[in-house]
């Protein structure tokens, strides 16, 4: 009977090893989360108070950028910028939106255009584009991000 209880503690002892699992380190469990988010895009779209009531995510980002888009053109709509520049209907804007709400503007030209002053379109966008209503910026995993985008903003001659 000893020999039986020795050979069960025997037994006992080496089975532990058998319900040892593995614990992966945390470089692997860090590289396996980053190659599963998707970097470009974002949980939620920047937004403004307007915006804010739309459930729907297309919808909100949607609505974003209407609004967005409809200031820009109204901001635009009293400068000089169409007087100086008839032929120029439409510009397309870069729009950044930093994590800390505040936005910057930037004018994209075809990269062969030479027939606009770059620099002065550059000033009059700085001077006209600014008291926007609070935009809360986009966000991925909970956490405020910056996101560019590009608008194209329709120049009305009145």
């Amino acid at each position: 009977m000893k020999h039986y209880y020795l050979f069960l503690v025997i037994i006992l002892f080496n089975s532990c090893q058998y319900f040892e699992k593995q614990v992966p380190s945390e470089k692997e469990l860090l590289q396996k989360e980053l190659k599963s988010i998707n970097w470009k895009e974002v949980d939620e779209y920047p937004s403004v108070v307007d915006c804010e009531k739309i459930e729907n995510k297309t919808e909100r980002q949607q609505c974003f950028f209407e609004v967005l888009t409809q200031l820009i053109q109204e901001k635009l709509s009293v400068d000089t910028l169409s007087v100086l520049y008839p032929e120029l209907d439409t510009i397309e804007v870069k729009v950044t939106i930093f994590p800390n709400a505040t936005m910057q503007f930037e004018p994209q030209f075809p990269k062969d255009s030479v027939a606009y002053d770059r620099i002065k379109i550059d000033s009059i966008l700085k001077v006209r584009l600014v008291d926007f209503p609070k935009v809360n910026p986009a966000i991925k995993r909970g956490i405020p991000v910056k996101t560019q985008f590009i608008l194209p903003v329709i120049l009305k001659v009145e």
